[in-house]
Formats: C-alpha cells, sequence, structure tokens
C-alpha cells in the first residue's frame, strides 16, 4: 500500500492528527534513527493531543464564558484583592469537580469576580468536564422563556447535564416567587451531582435573607454552602486602576 493511500485512509477514518503527523514526521531526518515503535509512538501521540484540542475547543464553545480565555495560571496576585495564591494552586486539580463541591466567589463590582469564575470554568474544561455560564438575569430569563414555550422541564434537564454551572452576578436582580422555587430546582438537581460557581456582590451571609422565604432559602444555601471552596475578594475595581493607567 502506498503511502498517498495510507494517509486518505487515515483521513478517512477523521484520524487527521495521526495523518498530519506522519505526513510531516516521515521526512524529518532527525526522525530517520528512530525504531519503528519510537515513530509509531510519536505519531499516536500527536493524534492524542489533536483529539484531546478538538474536545477543548467543543467544550469552551459550548460553555460560552464571558471570558473564554480566562486561566488559573494567568491570575494576578500582586494586587491587594484577597487572593491567596495556595487556595487557587490547590484546586487546580478535579478533586472538587469529582467530589460536585461548589466554589463561591463574592466582592465589590470590579474586582475580577468573573474572571476568575470563568479562569476556574476553562481549567473544568481543560480537563474534559462540561461546563455551562449565565448571568444571573439570562438565566432566568431563559428560564421564564423556557415557562412560556412548553420547554421548562428540558431546559432543567440541560443545565443540570453540565458537570460544572457557573453563575456570574446572582443577586444582581430580585427574585419573584418563580424565580425562588426555580433557583431550588437548579440547585437541588445539581446538588451531589455536578459543581456550581457562583459570583456576587453580596456577602454570602445575606444570601438568605435575599432569597427571601426562609424555607426555601435554608433548603438552597445549605446545599450550596455544603462543602464548598468560598473566596471573599476585596479591594478597588480593577477597571478603575486600568482607566487611572491610560
Amino acid at each position: 500500500m502506498s503511502i498517498e493511500q495510507t494517509i486518505s485512509k487515515l483521513d478517512e477514518m477523521k484520524m487527521f492528527g495521526m495523518s498530519n503527523s506522519y505526513t510531516e514526521r516521515r521526512t524529518k531526518p532527525d526522525h530517520k534513527d528512530l525504531s519503528f515503535d519510537e515513530f509509531f509512538g510519536l505519531v499516536v501521540d500527536d493524534e492524542y493531543v489533536c483529539r484531546k484540542n478538538k474536545r477543548l475547543k467543543r467544550l469552551l464553545k459550548r460553555a460560552k464564558f464571558k471570558i473564554s480565555s480566562a486561566c488559573l495560571e494567568d491570575v494576578d496576585y500582586k494586587q491587594q484583592r484577597g487572593l491567596l495564591k495556595t487556595h487557587i494552586l490547590n484546586l487546580q486539580n478535579i478533586s472538587w469537580l469529582e467530589n460536585h463541591q461548589n466554589i463561591l466567589i463574592t466582592g465589590p463590582t470590579g474586582v475580577g469576580k468573573t474572571y476568575l469564575a470563568c479562569a476556574f470554568g476553562t481549567w473544568a474544561c481543560r480537563n474534559g468536564f462540561t461546563a455551562s455560564y449565565y448571568r444571573w438575569p439570562r438565566l432566568f430569563g431563559d428560564m421564564h422563556a423556557s415557562r412560556g414555550d412548553g420547554s421548562y422541564l428540558k431546559y432543567l434537564k440541560k443545565l443540570s447535564k453540565s458537570e460544572l454551572l457557573v453563575i456570574d452576578d446572582f443577586g444582581l436582580n430580585p427574585l419573584s416567587d418563580m424565580d425562588r422555587k426555580d433557583f431550588l430546582e437548579i440547585v437541588e438537581d445539581r446538588h451531589m451531582t455536578g459543581s456550581i460557581i457562583i459570583t456576587s456582590q453580596l456577602p454570602i451571609k445575606n444570601w438568605h435573607e435575599f432569597i427571601g422565604e426562609p424555607t426555601i432559602a435554608d433548603a438552597v444555601i445549605d446545599r450550596l454552602l455544603n462543602m464548598s471552596y468560598k473566596f471573599e475578594m476585596r479591594g478597588v475595581s480593577m477597571r478603575k486602576k486600568q482607566k487611572d493607567i491610560e
């Protein structure tokens, strides 16, 4: 079988990483002294990396993070924001995702809560977990729309399927009675089955009062705070600092 036929069959099987690797590596002078096992191992590694990268692109596209380029390695510790590098490093593993633990990020506007949440989200995607990002107002807007078109249960199921749900700007607008019940459904569906990241300008101690109805608030807070990691950020807006520099 000719080289062209081999490459054509690899492409037909959609093994494009291996196809490109074989095409390029077979002509490299420094590869001539490799054994067949060594050469084949490199080609297989290239296919593996290619598939991993394609999956990551699909996961990031599906997640729709507000800051898709955010990553934990680029978190700024120079600014006095109450962030300890050791706390971030301790979460650069997948145990919190495997154990369905939550991350709660609070602080004033502009201190980088959204960036940190998206960075944890992209970290999850880089490790093969599915994720979804929603801003608080949009989440309930979509919930209301799903009720109107009869897809409410389907929408809840869609939310529950993501292994990580990121809710940005929790508490930005008040909750109606229906919103409270919807939020409880979302949290309940994910309890012990998926992780949630929440950002909010409201301190956690005020969440119960914000939710309002005591029975629902008790249930939501209990499930969110159970085995969760908390980041209480502080400081002035980084956007304001950037404007001052400019």
